[in-house]
């Protein structure tokens, strides 16, 4: 009797851990970089995608969050993701380019949606398989737009703060440089100044929050905080100091009363995109998409900014100029630093 009841209750456990295992099951997986879900920035605007699009069409979905930074353990995750049965993979941020070069080899089953990068080696040798595509955005059109506005709506004492000098956060601040020149330049102003600096790190820290009080104590009047948390540090200043903020990658207005506008990227379109592409067999493998204004892929969100002058008609205006390319930027492979950008009125000041 002893023996039957052992096996029945083996039996009621193996079905047991069956069950958990397909309650477990994902069909969409998110692998976060530095951040959580619900950072008001990069991978929040992934999650979000993955979100509306897995709800709408009725997709089993999850994120794992890696323990810290690197290749080994953004593999460990997605190792994670696969055996928990994800058949698409998102991975948010251009930490990801090495992992997903390597796990698009691992997992030729598994296709791999890379937000804001390019798979490549650790020599930079780049290589997207078919079951990758690679997405990345025209943050100097962002930029621009957000420089442009800014000037056009009376500031003339700017500052950037990004975070890490990587591509995507040089494109933003280069940008953000010519929009302000070109809409002094149609305003007559023969000066703006602005302040000019990478923290090195996407981290909220104490000495950016005092480098941006000293900008806005010396005067500057409206900074874009370019890198995730760090733009927590300026917003922190501002409030103190009675300053204005630009946001960046999603709508950060509700995350202080300071944020104007914000710089964004399609973050969340782009996923719910891609993946549409996946489910019906069109998966763009092998790709690099570039996402700009004629894609709907960057813009303000001129339904929350708090702009005093600058209009729906004005930004309707650059918008489709920089859509139909009437507009052409310089971005990180055109100059070498924001003071080689060729302007005349902007008075670029580099904070070491």
């Amino acid at each position: 009797m002893k023996k039957g009841i052992a096996v029945l209750l083996a039996l009621a456990l193996t079905l047991c851990m069956g069950l958990s295992a397909v309650a477990e099951t994902y069909d969409i997986a998110l692998i976060t970089d530095i951040g959580t879900i619900d950072d008001k920035s990069f991978n929040q605007g992934a999650w979000e995608g993955i979100k509306e699009y897995a709800e709408a069409n009725g997709k089993t979905y999850n994120y794992y969050q890696p323990s810290a930074q690197g290749t080994e353990i953004y593999l460990d995750s997605i190792e994670q993701a696969v055996n928990d049965g994800a058949k698409v993979i998102v991975t948010p941020g251009y930490l990801f380019e090495e992992p997903i070069f390597i796990a698009q080899d691992m997992y030729p089953d598994v296709s791999f949606i890379l937000i804001d990068g390019n798979p490549h080696d650790a020599n930079y040798n780049y290589r997207t398989e078919k079951n990758a595509v690679g997405i990345i955005y025209a943050e100097e059109q962002a930029g621009y737009l957000a420089g442009y506005a800014m000037v056009k709506d009376g500031y003339t004492k700017l500052g950037f703060m990004g975070g890490m000098q990587v591509p995507a956060v040089i494109r933003f601040g280069y940008g953000f440089v010519q929009g302000a020149e070109a809409a002094a330049a149609e305003l007559g102003i023969s000066e703006i100044t602005m302040n000019y600096h990478y923290t090195g790190n996407f981290a909220a820290t104490p000495e950016a929050q005092s480098l941006a009080a000293s900008w806005y104590n010396d005067g500057v009047e409206v900074i874009f905080g370019c890198g995730g948390p760090v733009g927590n540090s300026v917003m922190a200043a501002a409030e103190a100091a009675g300053g204005k903020v630009i946001g960046v990658d999603v709508d950060q207005s509700s995350e202080s009363e300071t944020v104007i506008t914000s710089a964004m990227k399609g973050l969340s379109a782009s996923v719910v995109k891609a993946l549409t592409a996946y489910y019906e067999g069109n998966f763009p493998g092998g790709e690099s998409w570039n996402l700009g204004a004629a894609d709907k892929g960057v813009g303000l969100p001129m339904e929350t900014s708090k702009f005093n002058t600058f209009s729906q008609e004005d930004y309707d205006s650059v918008y489709a100029k920089l859509a139909d390319g009437s507009i052409q930027l310089k971005n990180d492979a055109d100059a070498e630093t924001a003071t080689d950008l060729g302007t005349t009125i902007v008075k670029v000041t580099i904070v070491e």
